[in-house]
C-alpha cells in the first residue's frame, strides 16, 4: 500500500519550519531520537533523502521541497476534517496580533483564508512591535499573536503556546539611490524606538565591530522606517520581506557586520479548561499557523 504516515509528514514540515531536529523537539512533543526515527521512516518511504542536516540545521532537499507542497495542504485538510467531526465552529470575536515586520502580503493571504474557514467569527487585529505584543499576549488582550524574535531557539513564553512559522535573513539597507555609507564618517542609523529588537542589534552589532555610529532618525513603525530609509536619512537591518518594493537596497557589500536570523512565531494563549472557547483558539491556532507556512 502506497503512501506517507501524516504524523511523519507534520515532524517534516516542524522540522524545516523550526530549523532544525532539536528546536523542533518541543513542539512534536517527542524525543529527538523518536523525531530522527520519524524521518528516518519518511525518507525511506519516500525512497530519497528529504533533509541536509549541517551544524546550522537542517534544510530541505530538492524532494523535501516537492514532498513539503503536498504535505502542507494535506495536513491542513487533516486538521480541517477534525475540526468539523468534533463540530468546533469559531463565532464571537478573537484578538490577533501581528508584528509590523510581519510580510504584508502574507498577512493579505491569512485574513482571507480565515474569514473564508471560519466565517462567524469577527477577528479584531492589532499591528504593533513584536515587544509590546508579547506584553499584551501575556496580559490576556490578545488571543495570538504573531511576533518576531531574534533568539535561535525560541524561548518559552509563561502564558502561552509557542509554534514556530519561518525564518528570514536580516540584512543592512539604505537609500536605492544616492550613497548611505560615507568614508570616513559614523554610520547614519534610522531605527524604531528602543524597545526594538532590530534597533538594539544594530547598535550592538556596530559596538562589536568597532564602527563608530550616530541615530539621525527614529520611527513609530514599520512604514515610517522604510520611508525614512528611501528618503536617505540612515541605514538600519530589516527582515528581507520587509525591503522588497519600498525603494530601498542591500547594504551587504558595504562592510557592515553580520546579523543573525529573524525568526516568526506564533504565540496562543494557554487556556486551563477544555472549553469549547479553548479548542475553538486551538483551532484558530492551527489554521493560522498551516496557512503562514505554506
Amino acid at each position: 500500500m502506497h503512501g506517507f504516515d501524516l504524523d511523519h509528514l507534520r515532524t517534516l514540515v516542524m522540522a524545516v519550519d523550526a530549523g532544525s531536529l532539536s528546536a523542533a523537539v518541543p513542539f512534536r512533543c517527542l524525543s529527538q531520537s523518536a523525531l530522527s526515527e520519524q524521518l528516518r521512516k519518511l525518507e525511506e518511504r519516500a525512497g530519497q533523502p528529504l533533509l541536509t542536516r549541517s551544524k546550522t540545521g537542517v534544510r530541505p532537499t530538492a524532494a523535501g521541497e516537492r514532498l513539503l507542497a503536498h504535505a502542507r495542504p494535506l495536513l491542513a485538510m487533516a486538521d480541517a476534517a477534525w475540526r468539523d467531526l468534533h463540530e468546533m465552529p469559531l463565532e464571537g470575536e478573537a484578538y490577533l496580533g501581528v508584528t509590523d515586520y510581519f510580510r504584508p502580503a502574507d498577512l493579505v493571504r491569512l485574513l482571507a483564508r480565515l474569514h473564508q474557514q471560519f466565517p462567524r467569527l469577527r477577528l479584531r487585529t492589532r499591528i504593533g512591535r513584536s515587544d509590546e505584543l508579547e506584553a499584551a499576549q501575556h496580559r490576556g488582550e490578545l488571543d495570538l499573536a504573531i511576533v518576531m524574535r531574534l533568539e535561535s531557539r525560541d524561548k518559552q513564553a509563561p502564558t502561552a503556546i509557542v509554534s514556530p512559522l519561518h525564518r528570514e535573513a536580516l540584512v543592512w539597507v539604505g537609500a536605492l539611490n544616492g550613497n548611505p555609507l560615507q568614508r570616513g564618517r559614523p554610520v547614519s542609523l534610522a531605527l524604531l524606538p528602543e524597545g526594538c529588537s532590530l534597533h538594539r542589534l544594530a547598535c550592538s552589532r556596530l559596538d562589536a565591530q568597532g564602527t563608530p555610529y550616530v541615530i539621525s532618525h527614529i520611527a513609530s513603525g514599520v512604514a515610517g522606517l522604510q520611508a525614512a530609509l528611501a528618503a536617505g536619512l540612515g541605514v538600519a537591518c530589516l527582515n528581507t520581506s520587509a525591503v522588497l518594493g519600498q525603494g530601498l537596497r542591500l547594504l551587504d557589500e558595504d562592510g557592515l557586520p553580520s546579523l543573525p536570523p529573524a525568526h516568526f512565531i506564533l504565540l496562543q494563549s494557554k487556556l486551563a479548561d477544555d472549553s469549547l472557547r479553548s479548542r475553538g483558539l486551538q483551532a484558530l491556532s492551527v489554521a493560522v499557523a498551516e496557512a503562514l507556512r505554506i
